[in-house]
């Protein structure tokens, strides 16, 4: 039996008791204020440009606090609309200037210099209101006699009335002076409905109203339209977005009472349901009954997506507005926490589907863009993902710039800051003297500054050669000792101190598989493999030709020990079935890319598995959800074929052969790997799917 969250009328509402209101006769909006003041208000609508804040030049008036009443508006007894009147509660904001020792003689024998203080204090202030689908600004003019000015006390207050809206609508309202001394007030209020208000006889549209009741039973929750057989109705269902205009999902017209079905993935927090008679002139009004589910706030985070986009911009997308702020952070390889940054982002109630830019001089693989909610990481998304390339071992200086030119460096470590020059057993510490040479002399990469602060990247590579060079010295001494020893196990030593080739074999379908192609490969790289793909070599391919730049490259992969790796997509295994069936006319036909190295390698890889060469030397690989392994043609079973990242410890064992670690170890490497690999992934099947309806139950409810 489906149990009812709440029974509400068409606005929700949310007061059980019920409402008499003032009636105001006539269309004409007025001002009136308290005694001591004296209004004006400007006719007509204004421009709602709050502009920036600029200091006072002295007292001012200034709005501190908003009251709201609801009244009616009244064209006829029987013929009003809801109302909302609007008290502004004001004080003095700055001081007078006192006059200078010297020049108070001459004043004082002077009338006309005090005329100042004699005189009134005047403000424009204006009242924004906002109630989809309205939108107001009205401007007041607000005086009071200088000479009842105290600083920092109230001097009255205006009343406006009024502002029209709709029965059950949430509306906003703002304050704030032109020009704008302060931060402007804001006020929301939801208000209620037919069922709260003693307003039955002087509405029409709350005359003959559909009930509606919204109740859940396990995964379902229903809309229930309690009607007459013959009422016709018509009933909305949207994304009502504060940033950006609402969204519709679902609309019909009905007649009699109906029962809607929703999956439970189908809600967001942001969701609304709109219902109005079908007659002329009918007042639609909406409520928002998901605004406080848990499971629509779970939705939302798995709907959003977070993506960068070259050269330096970023976007968060998703169905509503999130509750939400954003950093930039620096993530180190090797894993980690990735750790925050100076430069600031939009720290708070983060602008959704709309592209920011990074507050960047230069981009860097490292730097990342987090999102998190009530202190809760939700999405991470970094620039080395983005752009193909491996994470750089690079050290982040951290300046700090005081008065007088001086300024003090720090290196930002896993412990925290860490000052250079320190006594701190680190790195950065040990190599303070060295880094800042290096900044000095332009080897480090400025990524952002300001007027106090500046980010800059220091390359570490050769630091770390020159640290191991006497460990280096140590070990060929002990080396020349044991030289006997170890010249029986020559060949299983020099394969096990250096990294194995691996070349990386697929199909250029289209941008969506070759940005996880290059997922896969960048976070390869953070293992023990020398990784090759045509990704990172296209200048090279374009000069020798995708034909001579595969032979070249397996031909030295395969020397060295090392394996080729056919990742299988639909594409590539249209383009075998095509070989294997007929090589001569798929070579001649083939309308490939300048630069699909995995069509020009099928005339050489095909013969390596007719003949029998290819066990230890390939490695087939597919992905979870684009590719099932009976897809695979049967020629390439007789080399391992796994799926990614559901296989990928034995992928990654097979991967390094004879050297591969432990079981453990290698378990924690797969991890990694799929960490990286995971956001790709879904971002392509997500491009894959398509859009569900109500009651679909698609994944991320859109």
């Amino acid at each position: 039996m489906p149990v009812p969250w709440f029974l509400l009328s068409l606005a929700l509402g949310r007061s059980p008791m019920v409402l008499s209101l003032e009636k105001l006769m006539g269309p004409q909006d007025t001002a009136r204020c308290s005694p001591g003041l004296s209004c004006h208000l400007w006719d007509g609508d204004v421009l709602c440009l709050p502009g920036s804040i600029v200091s006072a030049p002295g007292p001012v008036l200034v709005p501190t606090r908003l009251q709201t009443e609801l009244v009616l508006r009244c064209y006829q007894e029987t013929d009003c609309d809801l109302c909302v009147r609007v008290a502004i509660h004001l004080a003095v904001h700055g001081h007078w200037e006192e006059p200078k020792d010297e020049d108070t003689f001459g004043r004082a024998a002077d009338p006309e210099l005090e005329e100042p203080r004699n005189a009134f204090l005047q403000a424009q202030v204006v009242l924004s209101f906002q109630a989809y689908p309205t939108a107001r600004c009205v401007l007041l003019e607000v005086q009071v006699p200088a000479a009842l000015v105290q600083p920092g006390q109230s001097v009255g207050s205006v009343v406006f009335d009024c502002f029209e809206a709709a029965l059950g609508a949430e509306v906003r309202i703002w304050s704030y002076t032109q020009p704008r001394y302060q931060k402007e007030l804001n006020f929301t209020q939801q208000l209620p409905d037919c069922k709260g208000l003693e307003v039955r006889d002087s509405i029409q549209s709350c005359w003959a109203l559909p009930w509606l009741n919204v109740s859940a039973d396990g995964d379902d929750v229903y809309l229930v339209l309690d009607v007459s057989e013959e009422q016709r109705f018509g009933l909305s269902l949207y994304w009502n977005q504060i940033q950006g205009p609402t969204k519709p999902w679902w609309h019909r017209n009905l007649t009699g009472p109906q029962t809607i079905t929703l999956n439970h993935t189908d809600l967001f927090p942001c969701l609304c349901i709109q219902v109005w008679p079908l007659e002329p002139d009918s007042v639609r009004t909406s409520i928002c009954p998901f605004r406080e589910d848990p499971r629509a706030h779970r939705n939302l985070w798995r709907a959003a997506r977070l993506q960068l986009l070259p050269p330096r911009g970023w976007r968060l997308d998703a169905p509503c507005s999130l509750l939400a702020e954003a950093t930039l952070c620096w993530q180190a390889p090797g894993g980690g926490p990735c750790q925050s940054l100076v430069p600031p982002l939009y720290q708070a109630n983060v602008t959704v589907n709309k592209t920011l830019e990074l507050p960047l001089l230069n981009a860097h693989p490292n730097l990342c863009v987090q999102v998190s909610s009530w202190e809760k990481l939700q999405l991470q998304e970094c620039l080395w993902a983005d752009s193909l390339r491996a994470l750089k071992d690079d050290l982040l200086l951290v300046e700090t710039r005081g008065l007088q030119d001086n300024r003090s460096l720090c290196a930002l470590e896993p412990s925290g800051c860490t000052p250079l020059l320190s006594k701190a057993s680190t790195r950065a510490a040990r190599l303070g003297e060295q880094l800042l040479q290096d900044l000095q002399s332009g080897q480090c990469l400025q990524l952002w500054e300001d007027e106090l602060r500046a980010l800059w990247a220091c390359p570490m590579d050769k630091y770390v050669h020159q640290r191991w060079a006497l460990v280096w010295l140590a070990c060929l001494l002990l080396a020349s000792v044991l030289f006997l020893l170890f010249l029986f196990r020559k060949d299983h030593v020099k394969a096990a101190a250096r990294a194995r080739a691996a070349l990386l074999l697929y199909s250029a379908e289209d941008s969506g598989f070759e940005r996880l192609v290059g997922a896969l490969a960048s976070a390869l790289c953070q293992l023990p493999l020398q990784v090759t793909v045509d990704l990172w070599s296209r200048r090279e391919l374009s000069a020798q030709g995708p034909l001579a730049w595969f032979h070249a490259q397996r031909r030295q992969t395969l020397q060295e020990g090392g394996v080729v790796v056919l990742l299988f997509s639909p594409g590539a295994v249209a383009l075998c079935h095509e070989w294997l069936q007929d090589a001569a006319s798929a070579s001649a036909s083939a309308p490939h890319g300048p630069h699909d190295a995995f069509a020009a390698s099928l005339s050489c890889v095909l013969p390596d598995f007719l003949q029998g060469r290819a066990p230890g030397r390939y490695v087939g690989a597919y992905f979870d959800g684009l590719l099932h392994s009976g897809a695979v043609p049967a020629l390439f079973r007789s080399v391992p074929v796994f799926s990614l990242p559901s296989q990928l410890p034995d992928f990654l064992g097979t991967l390094q052969g004879p050297g591969a670690p432990s079981p453990g170890r290698l378990g924690e490497r797969a991890k990694q790997v799929s960490r990286a690999l995971q956001p790709t992934l879904d971002q392509l099947l997500q491009a894959l799917g398509g859009p569900g309806g109500p009651g679909g139950g698609t994944r991320d409810g859109t």
